[in-house]
């Protein structure tokens, strides 16, 4: 099963997500409910990866970079959409001094999609845009498929590629460009290919 929008004769709510059969995810995207497989091993693993990776310098404050809150999957709420879900999602302190107690409801500084056979489509197309709409700064797609990295800034209201990366690059992307990150070294050990 590929993403979907599901037919519904109402605006989606949290109840219609929580209303999905096991091991399908669900996201409302300015009153849509979309629906997709839960994600692969592989797609995990990259994620877990690369939060850990990002985590001591500009969570925790190692080096001296911090100003950060960096989450894997959070639960953000925004007008019209009451539940959509980051791969990865970073706040900078500076706009949100404190953690937040309850929901997420400001957009992220920092979006990074792990993009697999069964999310391609519906990232690109459907969040990529959404997220340019809500003033999300910085997006990262990683293409698990293709072994890429591909860098976009929001400026004046349109995504602008800022470079893509590949499976051995060394690279200082935006906005964490103070940091060396090797990607090579977040790829899950995995044959190419896989559904991940």
């Amino acid at each position: 099963m590929g993403y979907g929008a599901r037919k519904l004769d109402h605006p989606a709510t949290l109840a219609d997500i929580d209303a999905l059969q096991e091991g399908v995810v669900g996201e409302i995207i300015e009153g849509t409910l979309y629906a997709h497989p839960r994600p692969m091993a592989g797609h995990s693993y990259l994620e877990s990866r690369l939060i850990a990776e990002l985590d001591g310098p500009f969570q925790r404050g190692r080096g001296g970079r911090d100003g950060w809150w960096l989450l894997a999957e959070p639960g953000i709420q925004v007008e019209g959409s009451p539940e959509f879900v980051p791969d990865l999602a970073g706040w900078r302190r500076e706009r949100v001094p404190e953690f937040p107690t309850k929901r997420w409801t400001l957009a992220p500084d920092w979006a990074c999609e792990i993009l697999s056979p069964s999310t391609r489509a519906y990232d690109q197309r459907i969040k990529r845009p959404f997220y340019a709409r809500i003033g999300i700064r910085h997006l990262w797609f990683i293409d698990l498929d293709a072994r890429t990295l591909t860098v976009s800034e929001l400026m004046n209201d349109r995504w602008v590629e800022l470079g893509v990366h590949g499976d051995e690059d060394i690279i200082r992307a935006a906005p964490f460009e103070d940091f060396e990150l090797m990607l090579g070294a977040l790829w899950p050990p995995s044959r190419r290919g896989e559904d991940t």
